[in-house]
């Protein structure tokens, strides 16, 4: 099983033409998102458990600044063999994968 994250992105239009002087011009568009992934093994993990997952990759997966932003929108827990939509269409239509989603590791503390 892997723990399946799913991201929004917006990218600020009024910051393309921005001097930088006082408030940036805010024009938000929605821009599609990313997806990641963390495996979880074959052990079972409390709906609380993968939540602090979650949680725990927040900060690499999620940003918010004058530019773009993108955020999580949902999770999930799925088989190993799950493939996001974009890795399906890749595989449909040109017989590979050459952008997978994204694995997330937990880093070792020093």
């Amino acid at each position: 099983m892997k723990l399946h994250i799913t991201c929004q992105y917006m990218e600020n239009y009024g910051a393309h033409d921005w001097d930088g002087e006082g408030e940036c011009p805010q024009h938000w568009k929605f821009k599609g998102g990313e997806d990641f992934f963390y495996p979880l093994g074959s052990a079972g993990r409390s709906d609380e458990a993968i939540a602090e997952l979650v949680n725990y990759f927040r900060p690499e997966v999620e940003w918010n600044d004058v530019g773009s932003r993108q955020y999580i929108v949902g999770y999930g827990v799925v088989a190993d063999d799950f493939m996001t939509e974009f890795e399906q269409s890749q595989l449909k239509f040109d017989g590979h994968i050459a952008y997978p989603a994204k694995v997330l590791e937990i880093k070792a503390v020093a």
